[in-house]
């Protein structure tokens, strides 16, 4: 293949993805707000037209931002490759350390990163304090939006930057099969960080404290005893202090498990409301989703490296993507894959959504068979009125990008007489 050709797949590739988007985002945002003043019949009396209104806004809102971020996204993408912008970032890199060592690679790739968190954080700025404040939401104040900055990046450099480093030296010193030795770092590191994440990292950014309400910690252990299910504790998180929204999980594996309840969640629904969205987090444990996923994951990111393996030899793969014939190595070439791979990899996402909603369902009928499917259902209920879910997604873009059922679908597969009543 020539690089030319190579330019062409790729600029097409990056333009039809965003065209694609875009597309369904107008469609989204045009669906909602045609529907946004009559609330669907089954919902009417759990949810009030100005809150339906405010779900309608919200979500046309947080569209109009996305749409801004896919353009800017595209650009970037299209200005680091064939606009020359990473042979300047290689270049620079090069005036502080060897071209082509370990060194020059991390502040190739750290370069990069940075450009694109100063590209978002307009984006993520207009996100917390614009829409976020303007449906009352946010609770995140400027110090503590300063505060994350700073411990996102801390962290950033404490852990990522060795890894990229790791990363590098096993490129340029496994041989032919590099990639096989970089995919069992990259699993091994990724085993570690979901052992770590909720002993070390989380409670770096939020207090975690033991379930007090004894009335509903009896009601939890009870469910996980029926469930089988053994954690190291029950915890609820202050979230509070950043955002209204609500939520519930549980992380970790094997020993290190653990529950967590949002504190907003707590002060929304009722116990018996709480226990049905804990049987449902539970039907992932059960169902191992979390497992089939990761495995997944690990295919695709084993049959990607080895890509990236073969495209390393190949020169039009450099020169096609705005690099000069002169200029190649394992930085550039993983710089370069990560920045092209989405265009290429955007038609599997609804394929990725189908399966994740998938898995909802099949969490939905464990916590119906282990708690009372009504409490399940009141709680969504709630849980979309106040988190101004909207009602009434277009079917298009719901099946591309939404990981979670259309609310009428999921609902009524839990309360049978929660349908749409069929036309006369």
């Amino acid at each position: 293949m020539s690089s030319q050709v190579f330019s062409v797949l790729f600029v097409v590739a990056v333009l039809l993805t965003l065209l694609v988007k875009l597309a369904l985002m107008r469609r989204q945002i045009r669906h909602v707000r045609a529907r946004r003043d009559a609330v669907p019949a089954p919902f009417a009396e759990a949810i009030g037209l100005e809150s339906h209104r405010r779900a309608a806004d919200y979500t046309a809102a947080r569209m109009r931002l996305a749409i801004v971020e896919v353009v800017v996204n595209a650009g970037f993408v299209l200005v680091l490759t064939l606009g020359g912008g990473l042979q300047r970032i290689y270049g620079l890199a090069g005036t502080w350390f060897d071209a082509g060592g370990i060194a020059h690679g991390v502040a190739l790739l750290a370069t990069v990163a940075v450009l694109g968190w100063v590209v978002d954080l307009p984006l993520s700025l207009a996100r917390t304090f614009g829409i976020e404040k303007r449906f009352g939401f946010n609770r995140m104040t400027p110090q503590l939006f300063v505060a994350d900055l700073v411990r996102e990046g801390l962290l950033a450099a404490v852990i990522g930057l060795p890894v990229l480093a790791a990363v590098l030296w096993l490129m340029g010193a496994m041989g032919d099969r590099w990639w096989l030795w970089v995919w069992l770092f990259w699993i091994g590191f990724n085993l570690l960080a979901l052992f770590a994440w909720p002993a070390f990292i989380a409670p770096m950014f939020n207090k975690f404290t033991p379930l007090a309400d004894e009335a509903l910690k009896a009601r939890v252990e009870g469910l996980l005893d029926r469930c089988g299910f053994r954690s190291r504790g029950l915890f609820v998180m202050d979230g509070s202090r950043r955002s209204a929204h609500g939520n519930a999980y549980f992380t970790g594996f094997g020993a290190a498990k653990r529950i967590v309840f949002f504190d907003t969640l707590l002060e929304k629904l009722l116990p018996e409301e709480v226990e049905a969205v804990l049987a449902h987090e539970l039907g992932h444990f059960h169902h191992r989703h979390i497992w089939k996923r990761f495995s997944v994951i690990a295919a695709a990111s084993l049959g990607l490296l080895w890509l990236l393996g073969w495209l390393m030899e190949r020169p039009w793969f450099f020169t096609g993507l705005g690099m000069d014939g002169a200029t190649g190595g394992t930085a550039v070439a993983l710089a370069l894959f990560a920045l092209a791979l989405p265009a290429f990899t955007f038609p599997f996402g609804p394929l990725m959504s189908h399966w994740s909603r998938k898995h909802e369902f099949e969490a939905d009928a464990y916590a119906a068979r282990h708690a009372h499917p009504g409490d399940l259902a009141s709680a969504l209920v709630k849980l979309y009125r106040d988190n101004a879910s909207t009602l009434t997604p277009d079917p298009m873009y719901s099946r591309v990008f939404d990981s979670h059922p259309p609310a009428l679908v999921r609902v009524s597969r839990l309360r049978p007489d929660f349908r749409e009543p069929s036309p006369t």
